[in-house]
């Protein structure tokens, strides 16, 4: 849609939602935005742990009644990444006891051979389903898990051990509360004494009325800091399970008669393929993550626009949005949000789109937006908070409580650290092929000009790639450890790079297809804005490259100062554009500064 065929009230703001959200967002993100802005997702001060998980529960079951076909949910990338992005800022425990059921446990039921298992209790949340996999000892060497599921001639089925105390399944929601529940179970399958590798074991834990079954046992595990949810640790005493029990498919199949085949010619990638659902969970993760990042900047945007302050002179009241010192870190995090969430939609888009050909690269691409996504939402929400002084810490405003559940993204569907680290060596195993310096010299090209700064950052990557790359053919380590510690830091700066240029690029891309002159003005500037804090960063090995000019680099501070000036006024708009609903916001306190929010009025 060109401008000139705009209706008269489209407004700025509606135009970057679009991009934001695209154009199915009503279909796609409306049914929660409705949902979660309602009565009962609203904020309640003053709930034990156990009664705020018992309220997570309740609610999820309200979630399940909104979805009119929970497998087209749990099947498409898109609406199962839609239903994260708004469930954090409602009920962080609920988001996750939500991802759990639907995606790791149902997704996994629905990727293996399925067709004689009847899924409707799941589909219904008659019962609810779980996902043990870590264990105390094994977290992110989870290929090394201990449980067992033994092959039982005589009976046909299969017996669950937990041979040691290492080897409880660690942090599972597998109490009493929620009502009956089933797990899936990773253990290594023996066949007459053989090791045949890791594999997903459905497993009943519980009743209806929530009382563990015969040689499960189930241990509370201290409450944490993160989303509010009923962690334990279980293990199996002998548990007899059907030969059903097991999850099959081409990468292994269980004969009745003990007879063993698999597609694939080692464990670690059958154990992989059981476990696949991890993938989409890190999408889910990084979702979760991006709405919970949204809801943080929209508060403290408009806390900063609606608290008054001391001014430059005498009497003088003004927004804290008009000091500099308040606004521009919070146009930095808006940068970030928006280069983030559009990098998730890329990524989406990727991984629907995937082949078995390109499967491993989009999971490692998949890896790096999660780590950078996730990480960012920590550093955003942190701003966010402090920008709101101590009423940011009140949990009814809606940012303490899910800045601290954001750490569980940080660790969940593999810790960021851990995934990142398996990415860049594979980056620099011909995982990553830079891209070529620009051979237009640098003299004469802006640092308003996104391209140009499109390939600063690409720049950037490959100094970190090239520096990685030779320490890693730095002859005289002792050993492979020795040679990868010398050379892991630089390749995690070259993943760190790799993903603000993707972030950078989908940001750019996306502000050509707004639909008016105007929002593409801003998304420009946002583009600039994020872009240009990364070449600061790197503009010392920049100049040393002969990438930037010594002028260039003198420059950058005013720069930037300009792109500041530039997008101040347009803060509003930009946190508009993210949708928060206004039933969601009134409920806030910090965002009624005479106390006449629905939430203040209701507290004693």
């Amino acid at each position: 849609m060109i401008d000139s065929q705009l209706p008269s009230d489209y407004s700025r703001s509606s135009a970057l939602q679009t991009v934001l959200f695209g154009t199915q967002a009503e279909q796609l993100h409306g049914p929660w935005r409705e949902l979660f802005s309602s009565a009962p997702f609203a904020f309640q001060e003053g709930l034990t742990h156990r009664e705020r998980t018992e309220l997570s529960y309740q609610r999820l079951h309200l979630v399940n009644e909104t979805v009119p076909d929970v497998r087209a949910l749990v099947t498409d990338a898109a609406s199962l990444t839609a239903l994260h992005e708004w469930a954090g800022a409602a009920d962080a425990g609920m988001a996750t006891i939500a991802s759990i059921h639907f995606n790791l446990f149902l997704g996994s039921l629905l990727d293996h051979d399925h067709e004689d298992r009847d899924l409707t209790p799941y589909l219904r949340m008659e019962r609810l389903g779980t996902f043990l996999c870590t264990e105390q000892a094994h977290g992110n060497d989870a290929a090394q898990l201990e449980t067992t599921a033994t092959f039982d001639r005589a009976s046909g089925g299969f017996v669950l051990d937990t041979p040691s105390d290492g080897a409880r399944k660690f942090m599972p929601n597998t109490s009493s509360v929620g009502g009956a529940k089933d797990a899936l179970v990773a253990a290594r399958l023996i066949v007459d004494g053989e090791d045949r590798g890791v594999f997903l074991f459905l497993t009943p834990l519980s009743d209806k009325s929530g009382q563990h079954l015969p040689g499960v046992e189930v241990r509370d595990l201290p409450q944490t800091g993160s989303a509010p949810v009923d962690h334990c640790t279980t293990a199996f005493h002998s548990v007899p399970l059907p030969f059903t029990a097991m999850l099959q498919g081409e990468h292994g199949r269980l004969h009745p008669d003990g007879r063993f085949v698999s597609s694939l010619g080692n464990s670690r990638k059958r154990f992989l393929h059981s476990i696949g659902r991890v993938t989409m969970g890190k999408l889910c993760m990084s979702a979760y993550s991006l709405g919970v990042t949204r809801h943080a900047l929209g508060i403290a945007v408009r806390h900063a626009h609606n608290r008054q302050t001391a001014g430059m002179t005498k009497g003088q009241r003004v927004p804290l949005m008009s000091h500099r010192s308040h606004h521009a870190p919070l146009l930095d995090a808006l940068a970030s949000t928006y280069a983030a969430t559009l990098l998730h939609r890329s990524v989406v888009r990727q991984w629907s789109r995937s082949t078995e050909a390109d499967r491993e690269d989009c999971e490692r691409l998949i890896a790096v937006a999660k780590g950078w996504i996730t990480w960012r939402a920590r550093t955003v929400m942190t701003e966010c908070r402090e920008r709101c002084g101590a009423q940011g810490l009140a949990l009814a405003n809606g940012i303490t409580f899910q800045l601290a559940a954001n750490e569980g993204t940080i660790t969940a569907e593999g810790d960021n650290l851990v995934i990142w680290t398996k990415a860049a060596g594979e980056m620099l195993l011909g995982g990553l092929t830079p891209k070529p310096a620009n051979e237009t010299l640098p003299e004469g090209r802006s640092l308003r000009d996104p391209q140009h700064l499109q390939d600063l950052l690409a720049d950037v990557e490959r100094i970190w790639h090239e520096r990685a790359r030779t320490r890693l053919r730095t002859k005289g380590a002792r050993s492979p450890l020795d040679r990868w510690n010398a050379t892991v830091t630089s390749a995690l700066k070259l993943v760190d790079a790799h993903a603000h240029r993707l972030a950078a690029d989908a940001l750019l891309s996306a502000s050509a297809q707004a639909a008016s002159a105007d929002a593409r003005s801003l998304l420009v500037d946002l583009h600039g804005l994020f872009a240009l804090r990364e070449v600061a960063a790197h503009s010392g090995d920049l100049l040393a490259q002969g990438r930037l000019t010594a002028d260039q680099v003198l420059d950058l501070p005013d720069v930037i100062e300009s792109v500041v000036t530039d997008l101040a006024p347009h803060a509003l708009e930009m946190v508009e554009a993210f949708s928060v609903p206004h039933e969601l916001l009134d409920r806030h306190p910090i965002l009624h500064p005479d106390g006449s929010s629905s939430l203040a009025s209701a507290l004693p």
